[in-house]
């Protein structure tokens, strides 16, 4: 049955696993993420599609199963898989994607890498995105595409079925013209966005700097632009605009932009940090602890997020202040992104060298300053650590987000506890009561956790009251609701010739 709805995303919106030579679809462990943040959109149409793609040994097989129907507690919908070889998948994911998008998006050129880059391959596993949701779209239904390794498909998208209404939302930054333009693609890419009806971003400055991608290659005339809502703007932030553009018009048509920046489910995480076990395994963490501050780090093991930098200040806290040894750990989590890129295996190998140097110089037989983590914790184990630590510390040198940050909070029903947040992360906009830092000054990473420490409990709680407060009121129902606003049919614009 055609449906309303068609999300495409590069990943199965369930855990595919085999019991009793059986393969079974089981829903993700954690109801958190932007999985189940997607799915949750189910429950608002009729009929509704999933696009993403399957390994498969061989694209051709017959018995391949294409698509699949699933029904769980998100409701009954249609899964369309994209069988793709091993090759494939290192060749648009692995190396167009990662290596050559992912640190130009973050704004890492001397991590670039041309090269190895096979256009067509990206090009044709856009295409088949592209053909698969089209097949599942009901007449002039919304078919919504995420993030940059799709970035083709709107293009192919309205070529395929001009009735449908296509929304593009990007998960990463969006980078100013000087940075973006090193792409060679560039043209292609943005042909492709600007044939969407909706191109959605985080915060005002991702969608400032799309704006000023387009403008390097079209003329699109005067922009409108709106007041940012105050609690968009974060006071001295690297990344604070006061004013957001709204709109983009090209070849007589309308592109919405759209800035809504993704939450975290703070009715389950509330549910998760209510629970008597929740309670007990923090009260053990604290326990085991005895006298000394938790200062807790969470990330994936990527250039962007930092973890080196980290690593040294809290090197240069214990050498600064020797009466903080044994008197302070940091617990610091960071999970393995992708273990087939050699580029992550260093970045791992230098985050150990360091921890290993920290423990050796200030530990002792009972107690070492690091713990490091480089696998996945489970969720709840995961909200115990954040109702147990007194420190979270995050300090990307760019994401686009960070919703670790947010569950953190979140998870803070006793009202205590600080954050230390990078300023060069998309959540700073929102969460301006953390200590913000900049990752790229020694003196301000050690400023931001000198006074997390120190802070009084009086105003680790007022800080704490704002973080909880926009993390709610900002939520994943919140980002449905604003998403699904843009999504509607009854926003197409005046000069848009399928407005008629």
């Amino acid at each position: 049955m055609p449906s309303d709805l068609v999300i495409v995303y590069h990943r199965q919106p369930y855990e595919e696993v085999v019991e009793n030579g059986k393969t079974v679809f089981k829903e993700n462990k954690s109801p958190n993420g932007i999985v189940p943040t997607l799915k949750s959109f189910f429950g608002k149409v009729d009929n509704a599609a999933w696009v993403a793609w399957k390994l498969a040994e061989d694209e051709a097989n017959p018995g391949f199963e294409k698509v699949v129907h699933i029904e769980d507690s998100f409701g009954k919908y249609t899964v369309s898989r994209l069988p793709l070889t091993e090759a494939q998948v290192t060749s648009f994911y692995h190396v167009t994607s990662k290596e050559a998008f992912w640190p130009i998006l973050h704004g890492f050129k001397e991590k670039y890498n041309y090269d190895p880059v096979d256009w067509p391959t990206f090009r044709e596993v856009n295409w088949a995105f592209a053909q698969a949701a089209a097949a599942e779209a009901a007449e002039g239904a919304a078919v919504w595409v995420h993030d940059y390794n799709l970035w083709l498909v709107p293009g192919y998208l309205r070529q395929l079925r001009p009735d449908v209404r296509i929304s593009f939302f990007h998960h990463t930054p969006f980078p100013a013209a000087d940075m973006f333009n090193v792409l060679p693609w560039r043209g292609e890419i943005i042909d492709s966005l600007l044939a969407c009806d909706v191109v959605g971003f985080h915060i005002p400055r991702y969608a400032a700097n799309f704006v000023s991608v387009v403008r390097s290659q079209y003329d699109v005339g005067e922009v409108p632009r709106v007041a940012v809502d105050p609690d968009f703007i974060s006071e001295g932030s690297a990344l604070s605009d006061r004013t957001v553009p709204k709109e983009i018009r090209v070849d007589g048509r309308i592109v919405q932009l759209g800035t809504t920046p993704v939450g975290v489910d703070t009715d389950y995480i509330d549910s998760v940090s209510a629970r008597e076990e929740t309670a007990t395994s923090a009260k053990e963490i604290k326990q085991e602890l005895g006298d000394a501050k938790l200062i807790l780090s969470v990330g994936r093991t990527d250039y962007t997020k930092g973890g080196a930098a980290q690593l040294l200040a809290f090197e240069r806290l214990l050498e600064r202040r020797p009466d903080m040894i044994g008197q302070v750990r940091l617990l610091h989590v960071s999970v393995s992104a992708n273990r087939s890129m050699t580029v992550y295996e260093s970045i791992q190998s230098e985050i150990e060298e360091i921890a290993g140097r920290i423990n050796g110089r200030f530990g002792t037989f009972t107690s070492q300053p690091v713990v490091l983590i480089s696998r996945a914790i489970p969720f709840e184990r995961l909200v115990a650590y954040y109702r147990a630590a007194d420190v979270c510390w995050i300090t990307p040198l760019a994401d686009g987000m960070n919703l670790v940050a947010k569950e953190f909070a979140a998870s803070r029903t006793d009202g205590d506890g600080v954050l230390i947040l990078s300023e060069f992360a998309g959540a700073a906009m929102e969460l301006s009561a953390a200590i913000l830092t900049n990752p790229y000054s020694n003196k301000s990473m050690d400023h931001a956790v000198d006074l997390a420490l120190d802070l009084p409990e009086d105003e680790r709680r007022q800080r704490m009251q704002e973080l909880r407060r926009v993390v709610k009121k900002y939520n994943t129902q919140a980002w449905a609701r604003d998403q699904l606003a843009l999504l509607s049919p009854k926003d197409f614009g005046k000069d848009d010739p399928r407005a008629a």
